[in-house]
């Protein structure tokens, strides 16, 4: 199965930027998608295979800046690269720590926005990747009980049967028990896994397991 082919939104008032971009993009092998306003760019569904965003930072209505609030208020992976010819450093640095992945002053020359379009669809895959990952755990820790949730919580703190035994009150086969069911709904062959299992969700469950509330 070959990887679907990445989608490059370009965000740009102007549009001589926009058919001039998309020419490059589409000689480079991406699906390109372009909007002439943030206000636009909002309308469409974000896609499901890798996509960045090319975004320039000034224009009428919404700002650069404040389509980059919403993107990453909307918890959509999408990086995003700023193109701007009326940038200065206190944007590029408030655009930067907000997660741009890059920010290029026009005039730029081609090899410099693809490599950075490159990166930023990388970096895209990476964050997929990690996402899919954490909910898959989730998906396992939700079918735990809560009894099988707090044996969880107690074994990836180190704690040896007995004393997790004596912690919920039952007995140490009873923990054996509902250890091994752990291991086996959360398809973990060692308690390496199970640690490394709770440090992907942030934090083991306590009673009730850890869900997915963000955005899909």
């Amino acid at each position: 199965m070959t990887d679907p082919v990445p989608v490059v939104f370009v965000v740009d008032d102007d549009p001589s930027v926009r058919r001039s971009l998309a020419r490059l993009l589409h000689s480079a092998g991406f699906l390109v998608e372009t909007f002439p306003s943030a206000e636009d760019f909002l309308k469409c569904e974000p896609p499901e295979s890798p996509s960045c965003l090319v975004l320039d930072i000034r224009m009428p209505g919404l700002s650069g800046l404040e389509l980059q609030e919403k993107v990453t208020a909307g918890g959509f992976i999408m990086p995003i690269v700023f193109i701007t010819g009326h940038g200065t450093v206190p944007m590029s640095v408030k655009a930067m720590k907000a997660g741009a992945l890059d920010f290029l002053q026009k005039p730029f020359n081609d090899r410099e926005l693809l490599d950075a379009i490159q990166n930023a669809i990388e970096r895209g895959k990476q964050l997929r990747e990690k996402r899919n990952e954490i909910r898959m755990i989730q998906q396992r820790v939700a079918l735990l009980t809560p009894r099988e949730s707090e044996v969880f919580a107690l074994v990836v703190k180190g704690k040896m049967n007995k004393e997790i035994a004596y912690e919920l009150g039952v007995g140490e086969k009873t923990v054996k028990v509902h250890r091994a069911r752990v291991m086996h709904k959360m398809q973990a062959e060692s308690l390496a896994d199970l640690v490394r299992f709770a440090e992907k969700i942030s934090a083991p469950p306590k009673n009730r397991p850890l869900l997915d509330q963000g955005p899909t």
